[in-house]
C-alpha cells in the first residue's frame, strides 16, 4: 500500500510539473519607462498588455527616477530578460547602467525601440548605433545621414540639417520593403495605419540596418514628400533590435488610435518576438488591415465575432468599412471549410432577421451570402423577396444560390 501511495504521489508531482511547464511562457520582457515627452503612463501598460496577451511573454515594467532626480539607483538586471522594450526619453542613465546595457545587447540581448525612444540619448554613441536612426535632441549631420526611400531605392543623404520632424497626425499607408523578413512575412504589401505621427528626417549611423517598411510623408500633411522609414531592424554584436516609429501616445489625449491599430499591434508583437528569439511564430490576424481601411482594436486585441456582428448591424455605407472588411477576411479565410462557413452564415442570417440592423448592413450580408450561403439561408431569404429595400439584393443572392437548371 505504501508503495502504491508513493507511486501515485510521484505521478501527481510529475503531472504538476508538466502542467506548470505548459503554462510557462517562452520569453521574459522588460519595459523601461518613467520619463518621456509622450504619455508613458498610458503607453507602457498597453505595451505590457500587448506582449502578455500573446502568451509568449512574461513582462515587467521598470521606471526610472523622475526627471532631475538621482539616477544612481537605476540599474536593471538586463541579463534576466530576453528582450528590453524602450519607452523612454529622458535623463542620462548612470555610466554603470549604460555599460551593462551595451554588454547585454552585444551578448545577444534583444531590444525594441518604440516610437519616441529614438529621441533619446543623442550623445550616447553606442545607443545611436543600436537604434540606427534617431531624431530631435540636437541631432544633425554630425550624427549620421538622413535615410529614406526614393524611386523605390534606399537613399543615404548627408545634407546638413536637424534630425527629426513630423507633420499633422493622420492616417497613412505603410509599405513593406522586405516581405520575407520573419516580422513582415505574410503581411500585405501595403496597409493603412490609424492616425499617428509620421516620423521623418531621422538620421543616424544606420549601421547593420535593414528597413522593413516605409510610409510616405505627404507634403499636404506637413511631411517631407519622401518615403520615410517606419519599421526597421539593426544588429549590434549578437543582439537584435527592432525599431518601430509607430504608436504615438500623446500627453492629454483621451484616445490613442495609433496604439489601437491592428497593424501597429501585430508588428510590435511580432517584432518583439523576433528581437527575443530571431524567429516569429505568431500568425497574421485575419483582420489585419489592408490598403483601403484602418482596423482598430479598442481593447488592444481583436474583436470577437459577436462584437464584429454587433458593429456590422450599425453599418452605414458612407462611414468606415473596417468591420465589414474584418468579416470579409474571415469569410474568405474559411472558404472551403463548410462547417466554419455555416457558423458565419447563421450569424449573418440573424442580422437579416434583426429589427435594429441597418438596411446597409442587410445589403452587405445578402451580397456575402450570395457566394457562400447554403440551403440553410435560402428559406430565410425568400421571406425578404417582397421587401422594397432589399428585393434586388435578395433576387441577386437567390439567383446565385439557386441557378436555373
Amino acid at each position: 500500500m505504501k508503495k502504491n501511495i508513493l507511486i501515485i504521489s510521484l505521478l501527481v508531482s510529475v503531472l504538476a510539473i508538466f502542467s506548470n511547464c505548459k503554462e510557462q511562457r517562452a520569453y521574459k520582457a522588460l519595459i523601461i519607462t518613467g520619463q518621456n515627452n509622450h504619455n508613458w503612463q498610458a503607453s507602457s501598460p498597453v505595451l505590457k498588455q500587448l506582449l502578455d496577451q500573446t502568451k509568449l511573454f512574461t513582462t515587467d515594467i521598470t521606471e526610472t527616477p523622475a526627471p532631475g532626480k538621482d539616477m544612481s539607483t537605476f540599474n536593471p538586471e538586463f541579463a534576466k530578460y530576453d528582450v528590453v522594450v524602450l519607452d523612454y526619453t529622458g535623463d542620462a542613465w548612470p555610466e554603470k547602467t549604460k555599460t551593462a546595457f551595451v554588454d547585454y545587447v552585444k551578448n545577444g540581448g534583444g531590444v525594441v525601440v518604440y516610437h519616441a525612444a529614438d529621441n533619446a540619448f543623442t550623445d550616447w554613441k553606442e545607443y545611436n548605433e543600436m537604434i540606427g536612426l534617431g531624431g530631435w535632441g540636437g541631432r544633425t549631420e554630425k550624427d549620421g545621414p538622413y535615410v529614406y526611400f526614393k524611386d523605390g531605392k534606399q537613399v543615404s543623404d548627408s545634407t546638413p540639417g536637424n534630425g527629426g520632424s513630423h507633420g499633422a497626425r493622420h492616417e497613412f499607408k505603410v509599405q513593406l520593403r522586405n516581405t520575407e523578413h520573419p516580422i513582415t512575412k505574410g503581411l500585405p504589401s501595403k496597409w493603412l495605419h490609424a492616425e499617428d505621427e509620421l516620423y521623418s528626417q531621422l538620421r543616424g549611423p544606420a549601421k547593420n540596418m535593414e528597413i522593413l517598411a516605409t510610409a510616405f510623408a505627404d507634403t499636404s500633411k506637413g511631411g517631407t514628400g519622401r518615403d520615410e522609414p517606419a519599421l526597421f531592424t539593426i544588429t549590434y554584436g549578437k543582439g537584435r533590435i527592432f525599431h518601430t516609429t509607430l504608436g504615438h501616445c500623446g500627453n492629454g489625449d483621451k484616445n490613442f488610435p495609433a496604439m489601437e491599430c491592428a497593424g501597429f499591434i501585430t508588428t510590435f508583437q511580432r517584432g518583439t518576438e523576433w528581437a527575443a528569439s530571431s524567429v516569429v511564430t505568431q500568425s497574421v490576424p485575419v483582420d489585419f488591415p489592408n490598403s483601403a481601411s484602418v482596423v482598430q482594436w479598442p481593447e488592444y486585441k481583436p474583436l470577437s465575432l459577436d462584437e464584429i456582428v454587433s458593429e456590422i448591424e450599425k453599418y452605414d455605407v458612407s462611414k468606415s468599412r473596417k468591420y465589414i472588411y474584418d468579416l470579409q477576411n474571415r469569410l474568405r479565410s474559411a472558404d472551403g471549410n463548410p462547417e466554419v462557413l455555416l457558423s458565419y452564415e447563421k450569424l449573418m442570417v440573424k442580422i437579416l432577421e434583426s429589427n435594429i440592423a441597418t438596411i446597409d448592413a442587410k445589403k452587405f450580408v445578402l451580397r456575402e451570402l450570395s457566394w457562400m450561403g447554403s440551403d440553410y439561408c435560402i428559406s430565410k431569404l425568400k421571406k425578404l423577396e417582397t421587401s422594397d429595400d432589399l428585393k434586388d439584393e435578395v433576387k441577386f443572392a437567390l439567383t446565385r444560390l439557386q441557378p436555373s437548371k
